[in-house]
């Protein structure tokens, strides 16, 4: 079969009703890990993966945050830099930026067109035996446009694990653990050796390994990892590092020393955690000078200064401030702690919804006790716990629990009993943060 090409002009171009009728189409496939019908989809439109560098990053907490960080680093260095992270909160061309900027809906629907002819035309020709799922064709679709608009380099977000995770496609430059904790047991194991070994699945032959794993169970995984795979590798927080942490006003800094560099860091992002992740981005971007790319001590500084990443303790509103925080697991739940416990003056108001497939009872017990009052909600996703199902593993906090199905009426609620000098939290899943944004009343 000839090579596949994206089309060039609008003509082979989805409707905005067609594509988001074929997005929706896809969702039936679910979640399915192997690297199969990338390696055939790719292959058919020429391996567009292998027309740029690439900086791959797996983690189960703040991948998505030191994505932004490397992202904001390339592009102040003069980089033209794509960016593929997800899930989206609003919009799906979210998860697709180039030079900061999401792709234009034009070309994502062009794009998406020929993605879709293409994997037609490889079903028909029986070299696909089942259509690929939703996130290997925005995988996809990603990799076409970073080679069409002829990018410097690409940071692309591990979706799930790493192993078998649709990015593992790609041979990178940097490969980026940051962290290893509990979450998606179902399809990673129930145990952090068993997570940190898909996770340590991104590491290539050779290629450097930047850890942020600290101690326990996960860290000897990632190392016996790099060293099968002879992967250079740089732990963080390790023997070769320093790490001071000073607090800030609503954010930490800290002296970052790894090597012969020393780095201010003082993140743009709020929340304690993040200068973790500011340090697992620095010494990201010490292995990319070290690999060639001319990367300024200085512009590391100010790239994770001026990082943005939006639904991770975002303050939208005020009078009261209301904070948009996609916290889903234990260690998302304990971030979201420290952040209440240092930064509000009395304990807030909490409007929570949460996918069943999680941890829930932890994640309420973690951040229950810290509100004032809770306010359940739904969001509309098959994957979703009913407020009652939360309701019924949260009985010894119902004194203080309050259920609006609705999401504006439950932020509106919380609004009302936090009153103008209170704090109100959203959290409990991106998705939920995502409703929040599509309904956009927070003053």
């Amino acid at each position: 079969m000839s090579r596949l090409r994206p089309a060039a002009s609008p003509a082979g171009s989805l409707s905005p009703s067609a594509a988001l009728r074929y997005l929706q189409d896809l969702q039936r496939f679910g979640i399915k890990l192997g690297l199969d019908n990338m390696r055939i989809l790719l292959a058919a439109f020429g391996d567009p993966h292998r027309d740029f560098p690439v900086v791959h990053v797996a983690g189960t907490n703040g991948k998505g945050s030191i994505s932004a960080m490397l992202a904001e680093i390339f592009a102040r260095s003069g980089f033209k830099a794509g960016l593929y992270t997800s899930p989206h909160l609003v919009r799906v061309e979210e998860r697709i930026r180039v030079g900061g900027r999401m792709i234009p809906g034009r070309d994502f629907r062009r794009i998406l067109g020929a993605v879709k002819a293409g994997i037609e035309e490889l079903l028909a020709a029986g070299r696909l035996d089942a259509s690929p799922t939703f996130f290997e064709v925005l995988t996809a679709a990603a990799l076409l446009y970073f080679r069409e608009r002829r990018v410097d380099v690409a940071v692309l977000e591990v979706g799930m694990g790493g192993r078998f995770d649709a990015t593992n496609v790609v041979t990178p430059v940097v490969s980026v653990v940051a962290n290893v904790a509990r979450d998606h047991m179902q399809y990673l194991g129930n145990t952090l050796e068993k997570i940190a070994f898909e996770k340590a699945g991104i590491i290539k032959p050779g290629v450097p390994v930047v850890s942020g794993v600290v101690g326990g169970q996960a860290r000897p995984v990632i190392r016996r990892r790099a060293r099968e795979e002879n992967a250079p590798l740089t732990e963080v927080f390790g023997r070769d590092s320093s790490f001071d942490a000073g607090i800030g006003i609503f954010r930490k800094t800290a002296v970052y020393r790894l090597r012969d560099e020393t780095y201010r860091l003082a993140p743009g992002l709020p929340g304690a955690h993040q200068v973790r992740n500011a340090a697992v981005a620095a010494a990201t971007s010490s292995v990319l000078k070290r690999l060639g790319f001319p990367i300024d001590r200085k512009i590391v500084e100010l790239g994770i200064r001026s990082a943005r990443w939006e639904g991770r303790l975002e303050l939208v509103a005020r009078r009261p401030r209301v904070y948009l925080d996609g916290a889903h697991n234990e260690d998302g739940a304990l971030a979201l702690a420290a952040f209440i416990d240092e930064t509000c003056p009395k304990p807030p108001v909490l409007v929570f919804a949460m996918m069943k497939d999680k941890a829930l009872a932890r994640v309420a017990g973690i951040l229950f006790p810290r509100a004032s009052r809770i306010v359940l909600t739904a969001i509309p996703y098959p994957r979703a716990a009913l407020p009652k199902e939360v309701l019924a593993a949260t009985r010894r906090f119902s004194g203080r629990i309050a259920v609006e199905p609705d999401p504006a009426e439950a932020l509106r609620l919380a609004r009302r009993m936090a009153g103008p000098a209170g704090t109100v939290v959203v959290t409990g899943s991106l998705f939920l943060v995502g409703e929040m944004k599509k309904i956009g009343f927070y003053g």
